[in-house]
């Protein structure tokens, strides 16, 4: 499931798992790693949903000494359980047409 935020801010799977790896993590690098996804390209996700909202939804610290990580902030948690109860509730909810779907399907396919 999609949820369009805004005219250039998508929530989805991708997202809501790299938010899910950084709660896991505690680290951006290591939650982009989990997807196969470069630093860059997951600081670039973060960024994007972070200056979508009133609060960020991702505190990041620096690597040094003792090194860097991340965390989700109180708003990062609301919004990763939100989009995870929609998505429960929306798969509930088409379930019945999915299996209408498939049983209309060829067997092979």
């Amino acid at each position: 499931m999609r949820i369009e935020l805004g005219s250039d801010t998508l929530l989805g799977p991708g997202k809501a798992a790299l938010l899910s790896g950084i709660r896991d993590t505690g680290s951006i690098a290591a939650a982009g790693r989990r997807m196969g996804m470069s630093y860059k390209r997951a600081w670039y996700l973060i960024d994007t949903l972070n200056k979508a909202f009133q609060e960020p939804l991702v505190f990041a610290s620096k690597g040094g000494r003792r090194g860097g990580g991340a965390v989700l902030t109180s708003t990062g948690d609301t919004i990763l359980d939100s989009y995870l109860r929609m998505e429960r509730l929306a798969s509930a909810a088409v379930a019945g047409e999915l299996d209408l779907l498939a049983s209309l399907m060829k067997p092979d396919s």
